[in-house]
């Protein structure tokens, strides 16, 4: 439970960083681009909620839709921001590991790099790519499983506490990421310190699972979801034992 509590923290943590100086300049692109495509995410789970319930039921089982609409929407919605959550990160990630960078620097105490200009972006890019492709293939293995429990019947009620679980689990790992690959630590040594300060993880992750379902707020994801993992890097996964 502390670990957890810990966890949720950094969110925060993340968040007041997010002003300072010399930072908040690399705050706006991963900001713009998570605000526009979260918008297109709100805008697609509302029109499927719709659809789904209009049609996974027959007629004579239509009495059932009030019933399932909460659920329904639940699962859409996390299922939707999920994958826009994804695709957002894919397309900031070289914004994300320069964020990541200077954050960590600030929080050491040491001067913050001048910006290197475009010329960079090639490199980071290349590097952090790679990094995400391996975690998009962990993450679509176990999206499945999650999606099967999501249309069984009976089995289908633990479905929503099943998304926030994977949710939090998969935006750990996410955004712990860009600390880890600035120091050549790749997804194979994410998951396995994350595995060992799991109470942590599931701590952060859940704090920005939260996040992606308050209006306006979720639009803060992506930035402060780097700051808070390299704050939750700084503090513990750098000095994890092994």
């Amino acid at each position: 439970m502390t670990g957890l509590i810990r966890g949720f923290s950094y969110v925060f943590r993340g968040l007041g960083l997010l002003t300072r100086k010399g930072i908040r300049g690399f705050v706006a692109i991963p900001l713009l681009i998570n605000i526009l495509l979260f918008a297109g995410g709100i805008w697609l789970a509302e029109q499927q909620a719709d659809y789904w319930m209009q049609h996974l039921l027959p007629d004579w089982l239509s009495w059932l839709r009030y019933i399932l609409w909460p659920l329904f929407v639940v699962v859409i919605f996390f299922a939707v921001f999920y994958g826009f959550s994804l695709l957002a990160n894919l397309i900031a990630a070289p914004f994300n590991a320069m964020l990541s960078e200077r954050i960590e620097k600030h929080l050491k105490g040491q001067p913050l790099p001048a910006f290197g200009g475009l010329a960079t972006l090639p490199g980071i890019a290349a590097r952090t790519f790679r990094s995400e492709l391996g975690k998009l293939w962990y993450m679509g293995k176990w999206l499945l499983l999650i999606l099967l429990i999501t249309v069984i019947p009976g089995v289908n009620l633990i479905a929503p506490f099943a998304w926030l679980l994977y949710g939090a689990w998969m935006l750990a790992i996410e955004y712990v990421d860009y600390p880890m690959g600035n120091h050549e630590l790749y997804f194979q040594d994410e998951l396995q310190v994350l595995k060992r300060q799991r109470a942590h993880a599931l701590g952060f992750g859940g704090a920005l699972t939260l996040m992606t379902a308050i209006p306006v707020v979720n639009f803060l994801v992506m930035p402060v979801g780097v700051a808070g993992a390299t704050v939750l890097w700084v503090d513990r996964i750098s000095k994890d034992p092994a």
